[in-house]
């Protein structure tokens, strides 16, 4: 950006803002130059703007447009797509500032908040007026709602509960030429007009800035019982998840641990995982007999070959068999810290049809082998969604080059599994590549079509998704 740029617009966002919401420091424009997506070059920001209200944001975007510069939205920075990356000369709009819960609506189960929220927090706030807000990705305790539903995530109750799109009722937006539009609704039914607000989430700031959210809510979870079965191959793991979904099991959790994965977590020394093994499967039940369902599908894990099968018989021991999903971070990263050089994991994620899955494990297991990597495989089985974890030496090229072709590898085997490119991280720049290979090109067309019509300019979070 030239001087005769950058100083207008510093003026003007200090004018719009005030000025401790306006940063400018090397250590502030370094510490939200990118999300957590390991691979990428990400920009430098001009400026990181932290609005507080609706109408700050707005001048904002009109203040960045009337210079022409970019906007990238930013949450927690928890993103691993790259989503949230900063390109050169951008003004980064942080929305951690505006975390206020606004409204918890008991007798229409709702909520509304703004983006910044914490997603834990929002679930605790919720807990004490006695409902839930199921969604809850792995980084729950940091993550905001605002890149939740900006990048359409997940998390482990998925397979019962849905994903973050699935509770979002309505949505406030500040759209690229600064006016603010509401989507969405507060009842339960609703299907007046297109559904801007499922076209919202999941953009990536790439259609507009979400400044507040509508969310359905539910009753409290009951307590949930869960197991923890031992298989000697992913592929009779694999038995069990779908002998699991065909008997009408609904689980509310259904984990799966590849050989690697048990392998590092039986390292940490978790008492359930002494023993054989290539392959754990960790399910929970919280139905209303959820003791008799979690017996029911012990049965099946044991048809299905299992070696061993726990069946917790109360809540301790059921915390004690869900903390070994758990312990998976913690046992790569020991791994990674047992290994020499600048040692970095990437978790990478991929979806494949429910009864492909024990073969995409299968062929990540050959892609370890065949680039020489450590990459551990743990994934929602229930509904097809794998997260395998390239471990490698950011500071070796060689290294770096093959962790790369490793991931392009991984991606295209779960599109010749008839599956897709992200289940719940989103496409950022990390995927943006690999979107065109599985979109038709028609329907690539029209999602270029439609960022143009919400953003002709191209300015809000420029790059991401779509080239």
């Amino acid at each position: 950006m030239t001087v005769s740029v950058e100083k207008p617009l510093l003026a003007a966002l200090r004018e719009a803002l005030p000025d401790a919401a306006v940063l400018t420091a090397d250590d502030q424009l370094d510490l939200h130059s990118r999300d957590s997506a390991p691979f990428g070059e990400a920009g430098r920001p001009v400026a990181v703007v932290r609005p507080e209200t609706v109408e700050q944001v707005q001048r904002v975007i009109r203040a960045a447009r009337a210079h022409g510069v970019p906007v990238v939205p930013q949450g927690a920075r928890t993103g691993l797509a790259g989503a949230a990356d900063a390109v050169d000369g951008c003004v980064v709009l942080s929305m951690v500032r505006m975390n206020r819960i606004l409204e918890i609506d008991p007798a229409n189960r709702l909520v509304r908040c703004e983006p910044g929220v914490v997603t834990a927090d929002l679930a605790a706030a919720v807990a004490e007026r006695g409902l839930c807000y199921p969604p809850d990705p792995a980084s729950w305790e940091v993550c905001t709602i605002g890149g939740n539903i900006a990048t359409g995530a997940g998390g482990l109750c998925c397979v019962k509960y849905g994903v973050t799109a699935d509770y979002v009722l309505g949505l406030t937006v500040v759209l690229a030429d600064g006016e603010v539009l509401r989507v969405g609704r507060r009842t339960v039914k609703g299907v007046a007009g297109y559904d801007l607000t499922r076209l919202f989430v999941g953009s990536e700031g790439t259609l507009g800035v979400i400044v507040e959210a509508t969310l359905a809510l539910r009753p409290p979870r009951p307590p949930a019982r869960a197991l923890l079965a031992r298989f000697p191959s992913a592929s009779d793991a694999g038995e069990a998840v779908a002998a699991i979904v065909r008997a009408g099991h609904v689980p509310s959790a259904l984990e799966l641990l590849d050989r690697t994965t048990t392998e590092a977590v039986s390292a940490l020394g978790h008492p359930l995982f002494a023993g054989g093994g290539a392959a754990t499967l960790i399910v929970a039940s919280d139905a209303p007999d959820a003791a008799g369902d979690v017996l029911a599908m012990a049965d099946l894990c044991r048809d299905a070959k299992a070696l061993s099968v726990t069946a917790a018989a109360g809540e301790e021991e059921s915390g004690e068999v869900l903390e070994a999903r758990r312990m998976v971070l913690p046992a790569l990263k020991a791994r990674a810290a047992a290994l020499p050089g600048d040692v970095t994991a990437f978790i990478e994620d991929v979806a494949v049809p429910r009864d492909r899955l024990a073969e995409l494990i299968d062929r990540i297991e050959l892609i370890a082998d065949e680039y020489d990597l450590y990459i551990s495989t743990v994934g929602h089985a229930g509904d097809g969604n794998l997260h395998p974890t390239v471990v490698f030496d950011r500071s070796d090229p060689d290294a770096v080059r093959r962790a790369k072709e490793a991931y392009d590898a991984i991606m295209a085997a779960g599109l010749e599994l008839g599956g897709t490119i992200t289940g719940e991280h989103g496409v950022g720049t990390l995927k943006r590549d690999w979107l065109a290979r599985e979109l038709p090109p028609r329907g690539l067309r029209l999602q270029r079509d439609l960022k143009r019509l919400f953003d002709p300019e191209g300015l809000l979070n420029p790059g991401k998704v779509l080239a």
